[in-house]
């Protein structure tokens, strides 16, 4: 049967609405909060580009509007799946400036429930880490670092465990305080700046660490780090760790 659906996001953030088309319009900007590494060939009729694993979505970009509105989506699968993303972007009076987002599209089949609720769950973080990287990174460059870790069988347990690795006595809540080392690196204090059913979202001093419940099950470590990173060097430690954490 599948779904029609459609997602909106709002905030208002310090940030110019030059900060926020350099982070939504251009490659090194989304790659510093989306996921994956990005390229932008830009204008209408340029596209989006994501590598993220073995998936490599491409999206036609279909309003261009400089500091005020950017639009791209996938082309319509033969089946009707489909994903579409808009940007807005309203200055307001002293300095700060309102940025909304809407994410639409349709997911087809009669099973389309589960990765409804991934997308939204994924949508939130994703966005959640665009506006804390709006107010406390803007104009900095990261480095994705990202690893799918083992299937997880009890995800409530798995949640749990992390909470546990963060010096938590349960699950990570949005606004907690937390310190983690992966015993190859020295310990680190952050904040969790998101937490729903699917996903975890910390701010450190220069990274975002995003843990995620990858569709069908793994656990996925979805980092932003910023300065002078090693990716390869991150992916390792971030393999052991996940590795022996959810073993």
């Amino acid at each position: 049967m599948g779904h029609e659906f459609e997602i909106t996001e709002r905030a208002e953030v310090d940030a110019t609405p030059e900060q926020i088309w350099e982070a939504i319009a251009t490659g090194p900007g989304i790659t510093s909060w989306f996921m994956g590494r990005n390229e932008v060939d830009g204008g209408v009729g340029g596209t989006v580009k994501t590598a993220f694993g073995s998936f490599e979505p491409a999206s036609v970009i279909t309003s261009w509007d400089p500091l005020e509105r950017l639009v791209y989506g996938t082309e319509p699968a033969p089946d009707g799946r489909f994903v579409a993303y808009e940007f807005l972007i309203e200055g307001r009076a002293g300095g700060s400036t309102v940025l909304r987002t809407v994410t639409s599209g349709f997911l087809p089949g009669d099973d389309w429930e589960d990765e409804f609720e991934a997308m939204t769950a994924g949508g939130e973080l994703f966005f959640r880490t665009l506006v804390e990287y709006l107010t406390n990174f803007a104009g900095r460059k990261a480095v994705p670092v990202t690893v799918f870790g083992p299937m997880i069988a009890d995800w409530d347990s798995a949640w749990l465990t992390l909470g546990r690795e963060l010096g938590l006595a349960g699950r990570p809540e949005t606004g907690d305080r937390i310190r983690l080392s992966t015993g190859s690196m020295s310990a680190v204090d952050g904040e969790v700046y998101l937490a729903n059913a699917q996903t975890v979202g910390i701010r450190t001093a220069d990274a975002f660490l995003r843990f995620v419940r990858g569709f069908p099950g793994p656990m996925v470590a979805m980092h932003h780090l910023f300065g002078d990173v090693d990716p390869a060097k991150q992916e390792k430690i971030w393999a052991d760790w996940l590795a022996r954490v959810f073993r």
